[in-house]
C-alpha cells in the first residue's frame, strides 16, 4: 500500500513543477521587433497567448513592464468568446469549439534583415495545432503574419474560419480609410470613424483581389491621421482571390482586426497531417502619419514584393486604343516604327492577334485559341519581333490564358474545363468563362499557353497577363461534390503554382499584371510580375485620383500609366498633352496615343517628354514618395519624390479647375536634406508658354528653406501642370 504522506509529497511536487512551468510561461514575452516597431505577445495564467502591444518600438529593458491584456492573439469559437473569431472548426467528432493553448516558440534569423517567429498553439483536448508565423522585415518596418493549420484527428475536420492574423488595438477612437471603386474608377478613398460593432470589407470575386473594394486599409488611432502626423496602422493582404477584413469594436473600445481568405462559401475539409497555410497579412505602424506607411511599403516592395524591381522599367507604346481588334501586319509594323522613332523602349501588341476558326475580331470569340491569326499576321509573331529588333525596340504581347470564349475550339474540346455550376445555364460575362485552375490539367494548359509563345518566339521581352472577369455561377467539374467549397481557394493556389512555373522557366521576361484594369493587384501576385496596370481609364484627371489611392501601398515603379488620345474611350474630357504626360510621368510612363494621329508639334513635344522621363525616371521609380497636396482636399495637387541619398527630388503639381484669381498655395517640400543646396529646374515645359515657375529657374535653395518657406508659384488654368527637379549635384 502506498504511503499517503509520500503521495501527498509527490502531488505537491508535481503541482509545484506545473505551477513553476506556468509561471515561466506566463512571464515570458514574445517580442517581434523592427527598426521602429514592436509587437509583443504574452501568455496568461490559463496558458492562452495574448497580444499585449503593437506600436512604436519599445526599449528592450522596458518590455518587462508591459501588462498582460485580455486580447487573445488568435481567438477561437468556444467558451466565453462571443465576438467574431479568427478560427472556427468542426472537429472529427462534431465538436464546434476550439480552445488553443500556448506550447512553444521558435525564432530563426533568415538573413541580416529578416527574422521568422513561429508560435505553436495546440487545442487543449484535440490533436489540432495552429502555428502563428510572423516574419519581421527590420529595415522596412513591415511585419508579415500567416497561420499554418494541421491536425492528427482520426478523420477529416472542417475549417469554417481561418484568419491569417488577428491584430488588437486599444484606443478611444478609430478612423478607418478604405479603398473602393469599380471598373475605370479604382482605388477611391473613404475615411470614416468606426463605431461600436463590426465593419467588414470583403470580396467574393474568386479570381481577383479586388474590383469594388481592395484588401488594404489605413487605421488612424486616437483621431484621424494626416500625411505627416498621427498614429496609424496600415495593412494589406497578399492574396489574389476572395478575401475579408473585419474591424470589430467592442463595448469597452477594444478593436480586433481580422484578415484573411474570405470564408464565404469556402468551408475547407482538412485531412489528417495536411497543412493548410493562409496568405500573408502585411502591416506596419507609424507615429508620423500615413505618408510613412507608404514609404515603408514601397521600400519593402522594391526589395521583396515585386519581381526584379531593381531593374529600371521600360517605356512602352501600346496599339490597343489605336486599333482595338482591327489591325494587320502592315499596320503593326508602322506602329512599331513610329514607336521606335518616338524613343520608346518597347512595343506591346494587345488583344486580337490570335484564333483562326473563330477569329478574335471582337471579344465574343477566339479566346482560348492561342494560334496566330494567319489572316491578320500571315508571317506570325516572329515577323513582328524581327521588325521590332530592326528598329531597336523590344516586343511584347498580350495574353489572357485563364479565360475562354464559349465560341472557341478550346471550349468545344473541353467544356468540362470551365467554372460553371451543374444544372444552371452558362453565365458568359464579357462573353467569356473562367478556366478551372483547381484542375491540374488546366494548370498545365495555362502554363503551356505561355510556354509555347515564349518558346516559339524567344525574343519576346514582355507579356501583359490579363484577367477580364470574375467568378460567377461557381462550380467545378474536377472537384468532387464534397469539395466544391474548395474551389475559391484551390483556384488561387493553382494560379500561383502556374506563375511559379512561368517564372522558373522565363526569369528575364517582363510581366505586367492586368485584370480589367487594377482588379488583380496584391502582394501574392506581384512577386511574379514586374509591373501592374491599375485602370483601363487613362483620363489624366481621373488618373490623379486612381494613382493617388494606389500609391499608398503599391510603388510607382510598377504603376503603368499611359498617355492616351482625348477624348478617350471612357471619358469625354479634353486635357492638354502636357497635362497627360505630366500625370503619366509621375508613375511608369507608357503611351496608347499613336504618333500617326499627332500633329508635328505634338509629336515633337512627346519625343522630348519621353527623353526627359528617361532622365528622371530613376527619381520616380526608386525615390521616396511624399504627398504634398491631396486631390481630395485641394484644387491644386502636388506630390514629390526624393532619391534615397536625398541629392535629387522631383515635384509634380497639377491644377484640377481654373482659378480666376490664381492659386498660390505654398508647396512645403518634405524629405530633403536641410543642409544641402538644391538648384531649381523646371522640366517638360510646354513649348511657347511661360509658366509661373519660370522665375525660380536656376535658383538655389537649401533643403531647410524649401521645407520651411516652401516653393511658391502661381497656377491658374484648368489642367495646368508644372514639374520641377531639384538637384544638389
Amino acid at each position: 500500500m502506498m504511503n499517503p504522506k509520500r503521495n501527498l509529497s509527490l502531488a505537491f511536487f508535481l503541482f509545484a513543477a506545473v505551477a513553476t512551468a506556468l509561471a515561466q510561461i506566463e512571464s515570458e514575452a514574445i517580442v517581434i521587433q523592427t527598426a521602429h516597431t514592436s509587437l509583443v505577445f504574452q501568455v496568461n495564467k490559463e496558458g492562452t497567448l495574448v497580444q499585449s502591444y503593437f506600436g512604436k518600438r519599445l526599449p528592450a529593458d522596458q518590455i518587462k513592464n508591459i501588462q498582460i491584456t485580455p486580447q487573445e492573439a488568435y481567438s477561437t469559437y468556444g467558451k466565453a468568446f462571443v465576438f467574431e473569431p479568427a478560427f472556427q472548426a468542426v472537429h472529427a467528432d462534431g465538436n464546434l469549439t476550439t480552445e488553443l493553448k500556448y506550447v512553444k516558440k521558435e525564432i530563426s534569423t533568415l538573413d541580416k534583415n529578416t527574422t521568422l517567429t513561429r508560435i505553436q498553439l495546440k487545442d487543449a483536448f484535440y490533436d489540432l495545432t495552429v502555428l502563428l508565423c510572423i516574419k519581421a522585415y527590420a529595415a522596412e518596418d513591415i511585419v508579415e503574419q500567416w497561420t499554418e493549420i494541421t491536425h492528427g484527428e482520426k478523420k477529416d475536420i472542417t475549417l469554417n474560419d481561418f484568419a491569417s492574423s488577428q491584430l488588437s488595438v486599444k484606443a478611444s477612437s478609430y478612423w478607418l480609410t478604405s479603398f473602393y471603386g469599380g471598373w475605370a474608377s479604382e482605388m477611391n478613398m473613404n475615411e470614416e470613424k468606426l463605431s461600436e460593432g463590426r465593419k467588414v470589407l470583403e470580396s467574393k470575386l474568386g479570381v481577383r483581389s479586388n474590383q469594388f473594394s481592395h484588401p488594404c486599409f489605413l487605421l488612424g488611432i486616437e483621431g484621424a491621421a494626416t500625411e505627416t502626423e498621427g498614429n496609424v496602422i496600415g495593412g494589406t493582404l497578399a492574396w489574389p482571390g476572395s478575401w475579408r477584413l473585419s474591424f470589430e469594436v467592442d463595448p469597452t473600445k477594444n478593436l480586433r482586426i481580422l484578415s484573411g481568405i474570405n470564408p464565404f462559401a469556402s468551408p475547407y475539409t482538412l485531412k489528417p497531417k495536411e497543412v493548410f497555410k493562409t496568405p500573408g497579412m502585411l502591416f506596419t505602424f507609424s507615429d508620423a502619419g500615413k505618408g510613412e506607411i507608404s514609404r515603408r511599403f514601397h521600400a519593402w516592395a522594391r526589395t521583396y514584393g515585386m519581381y526584379k524591381s531593381e531593374r529600371p522599367h521600360m517605356t512602352l507604346l501600346n496599339n490597343w486604343e489605336a486599333t482595338y481588334f482591327d489591325f494587320n501586319e502592315t499596320v503593326l509594323k508602322q506602329i512599331i516604327a513610329d514607336g521606335a522613332d518616338m524613343g520608346f523602349d518597347l512595343f506591346l501588341l494587345d488583344d486580337g492577334w490570335f484564333a483562326n476558326k473563330y477569329p478574335r475580331n471582337n471579344d465574343d470569340a477566339g479566346l482560348g485559341d492561342w494560334d496566330v491569326n494567319i489572316k491578320k499576321l500571315p508571317h506570325g509573331i516572329g515577323e513582328l519581333v524581327t521588325a521590332a529588333e530592326a528598329k531597336k525596340i523590344k516586343f511584347g504581347i498580350w495574353i489572357e490564358p485563364e479565360m475562354v470564349n464559349p465560341k472557341s475550339e478550346l471550349y468545344e474540346k473541353h467544356p468540362d474545363w470551365v467554372i460553371t455550376a451543374p444544372h444552371r445555364p452558362l453565365d458568359p460575362s464579357r462573353n467569356q468563362l473562367v478556366l478551372d485552375l483547381s484542375n491540374p490539367k488546366v494548370q498545365d494548359h495555362v502554363f503551356s499557353v505561355v510556354d509555347r509563345i515564349l518558346t516559339e518566339n524567344p525574343h519576346v521581352a514582355y507579356m501583359k497577363w490579363d484577367c477580364n472577369r470574375y467568378m460567377t455561377n461557381v462550380g467545378s467539374s474536377y472537384l468532387p461534390p464534397e469539395k466544391q467549397s474548395h474551389l475559391f481557394i484551390q483556384y488561387t493556389q493553382g494560379l500561383l503554382d502556374v506563375l511559379k512555373r512561368v517564372r522558373q522557366k522565363y526569369p528575364e521576361v517582363v510581366l505586367m499584371a492586368c485584370s480589367g484594369g487594377g482588379a488583380r493587384m496584391d502582394y501574392a501576385t506581384l512577386p511574379f510580375f514586374d509591373e501592374y496596370w491599375i485602370s483601363d481609364n487613362t483620363d489624366a484627371l481621373d488618373r490623379i485620383f486612381i494613382q493617388w489611392g494606389t500609391s499608398y501601398f503599391f510603388p510607382p515603379i510598377g504603376l503603368a500609366s499611359h498617355v492616351s488620345v482625348v477624348p478617350n474611350h471612357i471619358t469625354k474630357r479634353i486635357t492638354p498633352l502636357k497635362f497627360r504626360f505630366d500625370v503619366a510621368m509621375s508613375a511608369k510612363l507608357g503611351m496608347d496615343l499613336q504618333p500617326k494621329d499627332m500633329s508635328p508639334e505634338e509629336k515633337e513635344f512627346s519625343q522630348n517628354a519621353i527623353q526627359i522621363y528617361k532622365g528622371i525616371k530613376h527619381i520616380v521609380q526608386f525615390g521616396d514618395l511624399y504627398r504634398l497636396l491631396s486631390p481630395y482636399e485641394s484644387n491644386r495637387v502636388a506630390l514629390q519624390y526624393v532619391t534615397p541619398d536625398k541629392k535629387e527630388a522631383l515635384v509634380f503639381s497639377y491644377l484640377k479647375k481654373k482659378e480666376i484669381m490664381g492659386d498660390d498655395q505654398v508647396l512645403y517640400l518634405q524629405g530633403l536634406d536641410p543642409n544641402l543646396e538644391y538648384t531649381f529646374m523646371e522640366v517638360n515645359k510646354a513649348p511657347g508658354k511661360t509658366s509661373h515657375a519660370t522665375g525660380l529657374e536656376g535658383k538655389k535653395f537649401t533643403g531647410a528653406f524649401l521645407m520651411t518657406y516652401g516653393a511658391r508659384y502661381l497656377m491658374s488654368e484648368e489642367f495646368e501642370s508644372i514639374v520641377f527637379q531639384l538637384s544638389s549635384k
